[in-house]
């Protein structure tokens, strides 16, 4: 779930985006978590801590339920990976460009047990801000909210067509006081109304970004174009889409990234190469960029490039399992079996169950059958 994290933001914490702001623009942001000694990432890589979920997300994901199991199953991995999850609005107060909410005292669970909202369904609700607060305490108006939305749900609704709802009409506090209905009285089981039907709550969220902000609300659509083109393998327009990115925001790893890959899988290995690289300088420490690269370095042979890559990736990552059994393959194709054993036994620390675990096993057997038999 997500939680009011405090008032600042942690040095050296690296914050990804996924999917763009609604109501406020990425490149400002980034320059308010630049000054606090963070990083703020588009997309999400090993190195990042915190995970902002944008709500523009939301209508990314379409409308229907299939949209929100998307959304559900992207927010699974982030936590199950240990990354702290943080709502578009709880991220603003970190930055303090949003003010808290006044001080309240309810728990996560005792929400659910005056609602009667089902967990995960509070938990999705908060992280796209469809309550005064974002995380626990909680306050009564959130409380009044739940119990709404509990009846919403009970009705057929689900949490993203509620989600998508209730930015429509300004603060979501205000809803307190009004009453909610599910479409299906109305003939539009997609849609939630204010009091009798009078008034509609379309789902439409609310961009308020300014004036002058259109290359922010350009670059964001063209990331997320190129991201479904690439989702959809069509490398050479996602490759394209991405250049556009990089045109707007010279600084963007992540969209360097994005396009060697794109590269890469296109057969334009020479211009993948040559994103890697800019993805690394723009990011030293994007550890899979190295991982990457080295990877291409030993599909064209270049076996001494590959190594110092992969190294390199294992220096920046102790805890990436993938470098460490790449490298111990290739010095295993290269004849050095004791250094192939080394990284296999490392990998095995790593990761002891999956089927890659079962080759590095058999590696390791294979050498010591090997040196039994030499010494022999």
């Amino acid at each position: 779930m997500t939680g009011n994290a405090g008032p600042a933001i942690v040095p050296g914490a690296v914050f990804g985006v996924v999917g763009a702001l609604a109501a406020f623009p990425l490149r400002l942001a980034a320059r308010e978590v630049e000054r606090r000694h963070a990083e703020l990432r588009r997309g999400v890589t090993r190195r990042t801590t915190h995970v902002v979920f944008g709500r523009a997300l939301l209508a990314k994901a379409g409308t229907g339920r299939t949209g929100d199991a998307e959304i559900e199953r992207r927010v699974k991995t982030e936590r199950e990976a240990g990354r702290t999850l943080v709502s578009e609005n709880g991220f603003l107060r970190l930055l303090g460009l949003l003010k808290a909410p006044d001080a309240s005292s309810l728990s996560r669970q005792s929400l659910i047990d005056q609602s009667r909202l089902a967990g995960e369904d509070l938990d999705m609700l908060s992280l796209f801000d469809a309550f005064e607060h974002d995380g626990e305490p909680y306050s009564f108006r959130d409380l009044i909210l739940a119990r709404k939305y509990a009846g919403l749900i009970a009705s057929g609704a689900s949490w993203g067509a509620i989600a998508r709802s209730v930015h429509r009409s300004g603060p979501v506090a205000s809803l307190t006081a009004k009453s909610l209905n599910l479409g299906s009285q109305h003939g539009r089981p997609d849609a939630i109304y204010l009091d009798d039907g009078r008034s509609e709550l379309d789902g439409q969220l609310l961009f308020d970004l300014g004036s002058g902000m259109s290359a922010d609300d350009t670059l964001e659509e063209l990331f997320a174009e190129a991201e479904e083109a690439e989702e959809e393998g069509r490398h050479d327009d996602a490759a394209a889409l991405y250049q556009r990115c990089m045109a707007i925001d010279a600084r963007d790893a992540i969209a360097a990234f994005n396009r060697a890959n794109c590269l890469r899988g296109a057969g334009r290995v020479a211009e993948a190469a040559h994103d890697y690289a800019r993805a690394i300088k723009l990011d030293p420490g994007f550890v899979e960029a190295w991982f990457n690269l080295a990877g291409l370095m030993s599909d064209e042979g270049k076996v001494a490039s590959a190594r110092r890559h992969l190294q390199k990736a294992i220096a920046l990552d102790k805890t990436y399992a993938d470098p460490v059994f790449n490298l111990a393959r290739l010095e295993f194709d290269a004849g050095n079996l004791s250094e192939a054993r080394r990284l296999w036994v490392r990998y095995l620390e790593l990761d002891g169950e999956s089927e890659w675990a079962r080759t590095a096993q058999k590696g390791i057997q294979f050498v010591d059958l090997h040196m039994a038999r030499t010494a022999g």
